[in-house]
């Protein structure tokens, strides 16, 4: 079976560019994660994007099969684009690696409109401690693999306030986007306050 991470690694600087930074971790009893960082100072106000690498090494499995088919389910890779030079967000680097892990510690299956917390805030002084999984397919395109393989796909995670994480519980991942929109929320901006949420 080809190994697909230097495909998943070659999608992504060809969506983003080469990184200018990497690193890795690894956690006991999972394979190593790394996370490449991203600079695109091409629109008004730079922008630092992170990405996983080591997630889709394997697919995804239900929690509840007796048995975790190695080829079959689904693959994923995270990315969170934040405004540079606002806060330090480098510090991300642990808090990607726990949540790409995840599948593989907890047997999460991470699929859009799922809420990942991480129980600390997401970097030093961060008034997030979770994140909402957005749609794949705009940033970067989703990866088709050979049969029988199913394709990866490129992940957004979107920084969640804990008050927007417990209204999110009750309403849906759908009303917290449309409450953003509606306020006309900078979801990359990192030091952000919640939306209001009355």
């Amino acid at each position: 079976m080809a190994d697909v991470l230097p495909l998943v690694e070659a999608r992504l600087c060809t969506a983003l560019g080469e990184p200018d930074a990497r690193a890795a971790v690894t956690f006991l009893g999972t394979d190593r994660i790394e996370v490449l960082r991203f600079r695109d100072d091409s629109r008004e106000g730079a922008v630092v994007r992170y990405a996983t690498l080591g997630m889709s090494a394997q697919p995804m499995a239900d929690p509840t099969a007796m048995v975790a088919d190695p080829v079959k389910g689904p693959r994923a890779e995270l990315v969170l684009s934040v405004r540079a030079g606002v806060a330090d967000t480098d510090k991300v680097v642990r808090s990607l690696a726990v949540l790409a892990a995840s599948p593989q510690v907890e047997g999460l299956i991470v699929t859009p409109g799922a809420s990942l917390d991480v129980g600390e805030p997401l970097w030093p002084g961060a008034p997030f401690t979770s994140v909402l999984v957005a749609e794949s397919g705009g940033l970067v395109e989703d990866l088709e693999l050979d049969e029988p393989l199913d394709p990866v796909r490129f992940l957004p995670l979107l920084p969640m306030t804990p008050n927007e994480a417990a209204w999110k519980r009750v309403h849906g991942a759908q009303a917290l986007q449309e409450r953003w929109l509606t306020n006309g929320t900078d979801l990359r901006d990192p030091s952000r306050r919640s939306v209001p949420l009355e």
